[in-house]
């Protein structure tokens, strides 16, 4: 039964059994309300303790019902059944107790926690609001700053930092055996939530809310409107609130944004080791090698490490194991000033990641990650030297953002070791691993980068080898994009600022000076030998890097950076722009914010079917993954391709054809987008 009664003395222990998550499905909604029903025409019973069964006590709604009706009894009346119940209710929250696993703990007279359990109401994170009184028992419960500081960002607190608030009011080892030995008098003269004073409106507070969701969730409608039902709670009638709430919470469901918020989520769950992978058994990494102490192997070198895996950074000389040093310092120094270790776990960090020059004496690791420079050569000589040094069952990766994959591979005696892990920077702290599959490629290889994606809680997407697999490819053409619609009428300002609203955190532009200019001219040379004569080519950001502009690094790029910081348009920019337009006898015109979004998407979402249609993607989900973790691409749009099925694949193929009349090269329509448009069919059916 998904809702079970324990009777213990005059307690009873109501649990909440629904695997994995004990998610609120129309079951666990009945079996409540007829508990409290039940529980309160005993007689005999002064306390009902409700817990989840395993490590979790209720983390909100099961996923399963995400998108059917509502059925009843609706969560607000079991809520508010348990409240009103002449035998009060206490929560032992033994896990996470989320959305309306935290309004369930709410209208409970008291809340026992255990140490390690979380509490929180995340439900702006996927486009809706708390839909059972979460915005009114809360501010009443804890006051309306800390309210506002939690709702519309969607926050989970852990235990500490809940009792400091008044969230929950006892932290114990086992909060079930902790409420039965509670005195009465501790929690049954406590006066329901819905009973008290409605909390003083707060003004700063409310503007402080709305300035932080409109800086770290613009575009999103959930927490603004959360925001308005957490100060409508000062002056409103608690039952008008609660009806407003859940008009709310059901408009929002069933929204554009919730349903894209929803996808991803799916999509995130979904992220698992794909079949026959699945059946291959992975190597038990316990130690692993990093090669290139840089900023991007070092972080990797931090990630294993936190992760529990013995990590050994290599460097070539004495300086790089010295810069590669620092790096980790630097990691673990700022991990300690941020709270999330201590001073003692950082210096223990620093001890535990080993620096060596060579490859002499490594040990007998079961994974290394070459993560050295851009150039096939190096990074062939690296491979050869671990091959050398390492046990002949030992997955080779490389951390390539571009190169052939193959042609590494086939630098070794043994191909098939070879993966691609490409993380993206900083790697300890960006959640998208691309596992890219090489032609040789074991599937025991494959299988092992899937199980340290695992550990390392990172979001793994299989790719094939292609110039810049997945994200990479699809950010070359969102570049070329942005570079055209610059040269032929706009500066990159306006670009960026027509891509910020549609919701990346930062335009194309503003992106490139951050990672540096010299990053993508490098990447530009290496293609030049290969690149169609046939397409257009746009030199303004070689002119850029030739003239010293490489970005925040040199103060100057696209934008100028001066030494107060922040983001300073720079006329120069716009002259260079209109000097290589002269040049290549291009009639400039303007372009409006719309038509700037319809052709950098477009382009993207063409570029993504292609990569589709070559199966170097596997499916249209992993695509938006790897556009929303890896590239900043909104997620309350759903990610690329969910986005371009909400658009219409007619309508972008109708775009295309358009744009081809132009540029019949770059803006050639992939023949699966064509396909699924002609067809009626979008990309989530494939």
């Amino acid at each position: 039964m998904p809702v079970t009664i324990e009777r213990r003395g005059t307690a009873a222990i109501v649990l909440i059994d629904n695997p994995p998550v004990n998610g609120i499905s129309a079951e666990i909604r009945k079996g409540l309300f007829d508990a409290v029903t039940g529980l309160s025409a005993a007689g005999d019973v002064d306390r009902v303790i409700v817990t989840g069964a395993g490590k979790i006590f209720c983390a909100g709604a099961d996923t399963r019902e995400f998108d059917l009706p509502p059925v009843e009894p609706h969560l607000p009346d079991v809520i508010n059944a348990i409240e009103a119940s002449s035998v009060p209710w206490i929560a032992a929250i033994n896990g996470a107790a989320l959305g309306g696993g935290a309004e369930i703990a709410l209208a409970c007279r008291y809340r026992i926690a255990s140490p390690k359990s979380t509490i929180g109401l995340p439900e702006v994170t996927l486009g809706v609001v708390p839909g059972a009184s979460g915005t009114q028992r809360l501010p009443r419960l804890i006051g309306m700053a800390a309210a506002l500081d939690i709702i519309p960002q969607g926050k989970v607190l852990k235990t500490k930092a809940a009792l400091e608030i008044g969230l929950i009011d006892r932290i114990e080892d086992d909060p079930v055996e902790a409420a039965l030995g509670l005195d009465a008098d501790v929690f049954s003269s406590v006066v329901p939530l819905a009973e008290r004073a409605a909390p003083e409106a707060d003004e700063a507070a409310v503007e402080a809310a709305r300035a932080q969701a409109s800086k770290r969730m613009r575009g999103q409608t959930a927490p603004l409107e959360a925001i308005d039902l957490v100060a409508a709670s000062a002056n409103t009638p608690f039952t008008d609130a609660l009806t407003r709430e859940r008009e709310a919470f059901l408009r929002l469901r069933s929204g554009d944004q919730a349903k894209a918020l929803r996808h991803i989520f799916f999509a995130e769950r979904g992220a698992k080791v794909p079949e026959p992978i699945a059946s291959a058994e992975a190597a038990d990494v316990r130690q692993a090698i990093v090669v290139g102490g840089g900023n991007m192997g070092a972080s990797i070198a931090y990630a294993l490490d936190s992760a529990g895996i013995s990590a050994t950074i290599v460097e070539t000389d004495a300086d790089g194991a010295e810069r590669a040093a620092a790096n980790v310092a630097r990691l673990a120094d700022g991990a300690a000033k941020r709270g999330l270790l201590t001073a003692e776990q950082a210096e223990a960090c620093k001890a535990r990641i080993a620096i060596v020059t060579g490859y002499d004496d490594l040990p007998p690791a079961q994974l290394a990650i070459e993560a050295a420079f851009e150039d096939m050569d190096v990074k062939k000589t690296v491979f050869a030297n671990l091959e050398k040094a390492l046990p002949e069952d030992a997955v080779l990766a490389t951390n390539t953002s571009y190169l052939d994959i193959n042609e590494i591979a086939a630098s070794v005696s043994n191909p098939a070791r070879v993966v691609g892990l490409h993380f993206f920077s900083p790697a300890h702290i960006m959640k998208l691993l691309e596992i890219v599959r090489g032609s040789a490629s074991a599937d025991t290889a494959l299988a092992t980068g899937f199980a340290v994606a695992k550990r390392l809680r990172k979001i793994p997407v299989l790719s094939g080898v292609c110039d810049g697999f997945i994200g990479n490819r699809i950010l070359a053409r969102y570049r070329e994009a942005a570079d055209t619609v610059m040269m032929d009428g706009s500066n990159p300002w306006e670009v960026d600022e027509a891509m910020v609203d549609f919701g990346y955190p930062m335009g194309p532009y503003e992106a490139q000076d951050l990672s540096g200019l010299d990053i993508a001219y490098a990447n530009r040379k290496r293609q030049a030998a290969t690149r169609d004569p046939n397409r257009r080519y746009i030199p303004i950001a070689d002119r850029m890097v030739h003239e010293g502009r490489l970005g925040r690094k040199t103060s100057v790029g696209w934008y100028r950076y001066p030494g107060g910081g922040g983001t300073v348009v720079d006329p120069l920019v716009e002259d260079l722009v209109r000097e290589e337009a002269h040049f290549a006898k291009v009639t400039r015109r303007d372009y409006t914010p719309d038509e700037i979004r319809t052709r950098l998407v477009c382009a993207m979402i063409n570029e993504a079917a292609d990569i589709l249609e070559e199966g170097i993607a596997h499916r249209a989900s992993d695509i938006d993954l790897v556009t929303v973790h890896g590239y900043g691409f909104p997620r309350w749009r759903g990610g690329l391709m969910f986005h371009a099925d909400q658009i219409g694949l007619d309508k972008v193929l109708a775009n295309i054809d358009a744009f081809a009349e132009e540029d019949p090269v770059a803006w050639k329509a992939s023949p699966l987008l064509r396909r699924l448009a002609e067809s009626g069919k979008t990309f989530a059916e494939l």
